[in-house]
């Protein structure tokens, strides 16, 4: 295939002027093998393997880098969700299965490993319930172990109980690392309808559903599409949606490329490509700046939420035609501190959560790296994943949870993560109680369509 001045030259601006990147290649690899009735055993196994198949994929990211001029930001690893590894050993606390996996991570110079994680959609198993008691030692003790918890299904419904406990998980886990803005939160996770092939964290885990080992690769280009929005000012809803689609092709056949070539080289099968616009803090590289492409004076305002259903749906479309393995998540993310165009609507007044939540209904994932008051109470911090959970089971898709309520700060107080994790303003939450309303418990039933054979 023959290339035009042009089209060499577009693809070299997307890398270097409109900062496209692989924002993650996350090699899953399967721990269920690793289970025993010895803790320690258990732990050595899950050491002894992640060291034997996951060994390259540093390596490997990093001559694909230099070979084909393609910035991969993070190279991380996904295992089988912890608690049903570690429910065979009886062990009362799993923190130290955190530490093991964060020691091997280290070891591994991978950037994060996710996993520790539990599927409690429908309750909970001894295992999960000693997890999830176990999240917040887990989190404050180790800097590169993510958590997440699989508390709702459109297929079973909402686990309120469940979704009660991780509030007050939530708070515990600030207190944790309340000497670094509660940065233990930004590495948790409350789910619904969590997929088993995410390579994002901090969701990332190798479901049971899974082989032995795959590799599953994350693309992001906001920047791409901005620029590409901003040669069609004057464009109707028509254009700018092909626009959209075309542009997300084009970055779908490059994470393609990349994906299929570092599997081959690991020895394991591509998984899947998900294609989602990811921002980072850098300017230049936001989804909100998107929105306010179309027109929109800032994210937030009227009309944003249907420019985000316009944008989710035209990425997905164009990834799917560019590859036969599209999964994860793909679409538009929209956390509040790892995007500069969503900290200046936040900071403005254009945005607030009850928008945020809203805009959840049509893009990829849900409330994401959301400041919020340290004093909020467990229960209202359960009611916001409530309502989040129950969009996601209403509407069969995913969503999702990562709150952080800052220990000592108010609304309007500034939270530094830093990093990819940004820092975000501090956000209101609304201060009428739902204590009466999560301390019922018991389970939200599935919708209607939920049942389908």
């Amino acid at each position: 295939m023959l290339f035009t001045p042009f089209e060499i030259k577009e693809t070299v601006d997307m890398f270097l002027r409109y900062r496209l990147d692989i924002r993650a290649i996350t090699l899953g690899v399967s721990i269920m093998d690793c289970a025993s009735s010895s803790g320690a055993d258990t732990r050595r196994r899950i050491r002894e393997k992640l060291l034997r198949v996951a060994s390259p994929l540093v390596k490997v990211g990093r001559e694909i880098e230099v070979e084909y001029g393609i910035p991969i930001i993070n190279k991380r690893i996904a295992v089988s969700p912890v608690s049903l590894v570690a429910g065979a050993t009886g062990e009362k606390n799993y923190a130290s299965f955190a530490l093991t996996l964060d020691e091997t991570a280290k070891e591994l110079g991978v950037d994060f490993v996710g996993g520790f994680s539990a599927l409690v959609q429908k309750g909970f198993s001894e295992g999960d319930e000693r997890l999830v008691s176990s999240i917040p030692e887990a989190l404050s003790s180790t800097s590169r172990v993510c958590a997440s918890v699989n508390a709702a299904a459109s297929r079973s419904g909402i686990n309120m109980d469940a979704v009660r406990r991780m509030g007050e998980i939530i708070r515990e886990t600030a207190a944790g690392t309340a000497d670094r803005d509660g940065i233990g939160c930004a590495k948790l996770v409350v789910f619904c309808n969590a997929p088993e092939d995410n390579p994002f964290m901090a969701g990332a885990f190798h479901g049971p559903g899974e082989g032995e080992a795959c590799l599953n690769i994350g693309v992001s280009g906001p920047g791409v599409v901005k620029a590409a929005l901003e040669q069609h000012r004057d464009a109707g809803f028509d254009e700018l949606a092909d626009v959209i689609k075309k542009t997300a092709f084009k970055i779908t056949r490059m994470g393609q490329l990349v994906g299929m070539e570092a599997a081959r080289r690991l020895g394991v099968p591509f998984g899947i490509l998900d294609l989602s616009l990811a921002p980072t803090p850098e300017v230049g590289d936001s989804v909100a700046r998107i929105l306010e492409e179309m027109g929109l004076e800032a994210a937030g305002t009227h009309g944003t939420t249907a420019a985000l259903a316009m944008l989710t749906d035209m990425v997905k479309k164009g990834g799917v035609m560019a590859s036969t393995h599209v999964g994860g998540f793909s679409g538009a993310f929209i956390p509040v501190s790892e995007d500069e165009g969503m900290v200046a609507a936040v900071r403005s007044g254009a945005i607030g959560i009850d928008k945020l939540e809203a805009m959840t209904s049509v893009c990829s994932v849900g409330l994401d790296m959301i400041a919020i008051p340290g004093d909020t109470p467990a229960s209202t911090i359960s009611a916001i994943i409530a309502d989040e959970m129950a969009i996601g089971m209403v509407n069969n898709k995913t969503t999702a949870c990562r709150l952080i309520p800052v220990p000592g700060k108010k609304a309007g107080d500034w939270a530094e993560f830093g990093g990819l994790l940004g820092g975000a303003p501090v956000m209101p939450v609304n201060r009428a109680g739902s204590g009466a309303f999560i301390a019922r418990g018991g389970r939200i039933p599935a919708p209607i369509h939920s049942f389908r054979n």
